[in-house]
């Protein structure tokens, strides 16, 4: 009996150990099939540069995360005054994201040729960029690092209106001309032109790259070379002029009160608003300049030029996207092509900038006159670079420092001169092989 009772009972506990094992069973299963319909989603973090269009920026990623449910993009955004700043110390800490914003400099090539920045030579977004783009984005290795944002010209937007009323019927063609202009426009009551001293990155974009294109580059067609191999003098009465400019302006009255704590966005409200007569901005806010005004607004080449003389214009790439070395890298190549693509009108119909790729100009909306512009520039004996495609790295944010230095009376135009040079050429004996 005992046997039979004992055989019983361990019969009985075979089978409720059989249930609960069939019942356990169950909702594994059903969790292993849904791990295994559900796709893994890679997040991709893009560090983006962009001062005037963060909201487009985000609607980008929005409209890629529902086009491609297995990648998420994290954007976040540069901060400061340059998008080096911004970027070297995560290269030092190596914690860079996957896409980020760059500058076709000389940096950012090395970066591509230590192995950090990935080759986008085999994207659509490169193959359609403009030939003459491709040129600022290839490493001395032949890497292609980035895609252009689009294609960048510094200039001056003037009211029409407040010109009239000052009785300017002539833009100026030289640099004494322009004085007398901002002369004419603040005998008339009027603020001449605003100066972006809280942000020195358009200082360095408007006045800066003016003199430099006028002073440096008219004079020394191997500058570029020069500079790099650390031959280029910098030290000279004809820089020292470039840094005299930017503080003469203010000095005489032609600019805002406070323009030395005026931002970005402050600064170009001013113009819109009719507080000032004349701005120095970029081809790259076009729509916020040329748009939405009380008044007509028009361009014309930054006058640096001494009388006699022809000017140089700046003109090249705009600040672009490059992806970086990580485990991410596939998806997000995924991502620029979706920036370079169905991406671009959205950003485009804010910004209105000039489109750096050879096709999809129908879609993408740009300014008619800042088209014209640039048409007519590219047909100039001699350009100049935009400033941060020009200098070092490290000497673009000493830049910073030395305009507001001068600005401020702490060194002369002279010293800013010396310190420049110096910068250039402590650079090239650290790079230059």
């Amino acid at each position: 009996m005992r046997g039979l009772k004992f055989a019983a009972l361990i019969g009985g506990l075979t089978g409720l150990l059989c249930l609960l094992a069939l019942g356990g069973c169950e909702p594994r299963d059903a969790t292993r099939a849904a791990t295994a319909a559900a796709p893994v989603r890679t997040t991709v973090t893009a560090l983006v540069w962009a001062p005037d269009w963060p909201e487009e920026m985000l609607k980008i990623a929005a409209e890629f995360d529902q086009a491609n449910p297995d990648v998420h993009v994290n954007v976040q955004f540069m901060i400061g005054n340059s998008v080096e700043e911004n970027i070297k110390p995560r290269v030092a800490a190596g914690t860079l994201p996957d896409l980020i914003s760059v500058n076709p400099n000389a940096y950012a090539a090395e970066l591509a040729d230590q192995g950090i920045l990935a080759d986008v030579r085999g994207t659509t977004a490169w193959s359609q960029m403009l030939e003459p783009l491709k040129g600022d984005w290839t490493s001395r290795r032949g890497k292609g690092f980035g895609i252009s944002g689009g294609v960048a010209t510094t200039m001056i937007y003037y009211n029409r209106a407040m010109f009239a009323r000052a009785g300017i019927k002539t833009l100026p063609t030289n640099f004494d001309e322009f004085l007398d202009v901002c002369a004419r426009l603040k005998r008339a009551g009027m603020i001449p032109i605003m100066w972006n001293g809280g942000f020195p990155n358009m200082l360095g974009n408007g006045p800066f790259a003016s003199g430099f294109a006028n002073n440096v580059v008219a004079r020394e067609p191997d500058w570029k070379q020069k500079m790099a191999d650390g031959t280029l003098n910098l030290n000279t009465p004809e820089v020292a002029d470039i840094f005299a400019r930017i503080a003469l302006i203010p000095e005489r009255g032609y600019v805002q009160p406070a323009f030395m704590t005026t931002g970005y966005d402050e600064g170009m409200r001013l113009f819109k608003d009719g507080q000032a007569a004349m701005a120095f901005q970029g081809s790259w806010a076009a729509g916020m300049m040329m748009r939405g005004n009380r008044f007509e607004a028009g361009v014309f080449v930054p006058p640096w030029n001494a009388p006699g003389q022809t000017v140089v214009p700046v003109l090249g790439s705009e600040t672009g996207f490059a992806v970086c070395e990580t485990p991410r890298k596939a998806a997000a190549m995924r991502f620029l092509e979706f920036i370079a693509g169905r991406g671009f009108p959205i950003l485009q119909r804010k910004r209105h900038n000039i489109s750096p790729f050879e096709n999809g100009a129908g879609t993408a909306v740009s300014d008619r006159e800042i088209v014209a512009y640039t048409q007519t520039l590219s047909r100039y004996p001699v350009t100049a670079s935009p400033y941060y495609s020009s200098l070092p790295s490290n000497t673009i944010e000493l830049v910073h420092n030395l305009m507001h230095d001068v600005l401020l009376k702490k060194i002369t135009p002279r010293e800013a001169a010396k310190r420049l040079d110096e910068s250039v050429k402590t650079e090239a004996k650290m790079h230059y092989k």
